[in-house]
């Protein structure tokens, strides 16, 4: 901590020679940036769990991913239940 407070970061304007494309070569983007509800200035936590759960609903998963997901899960919740010795015997009738 100095009397002068912290240094400033130098700044170069630099364009780079034989670049031809649009925008500024040195942002960093995902490909699928566009395509997406969930990537962008989202304001509060509601907005942002409203639009990733749009995203989510309406993608299409063609590869299966949704059900998979869920029968992964649902093996390690009865393993769990197994580990900790869980009484499953609870959720069957005796008739």
């Amino acid at each position: 901590m100095g009397i002068f407070g912290s240094r400033k970061n130098k700044k170069y304007d630099y364009t780079p020679r034989y670049y031809q494309g649009e925008g500024s070569p040195f942002e960093l983007k995902h490909k699928f940036d566009d395509h997406r509800k969930t990537v962008g200035s989202n304001k509060g936590l509601k907005t942002k769990f409203n639009n990733a759960v749009d995203d989510y609903k309406y993608v299409a998963d063609e590869g299966g991913a949704n059900k998979r997901v869920l029968i992964i899960i649902a093996v390690l919740i009865i393993v769990f239940l197994f580990i900790i010795d869980f009484d499953l015997s609870i959720f069957f009738s005796k008739r």
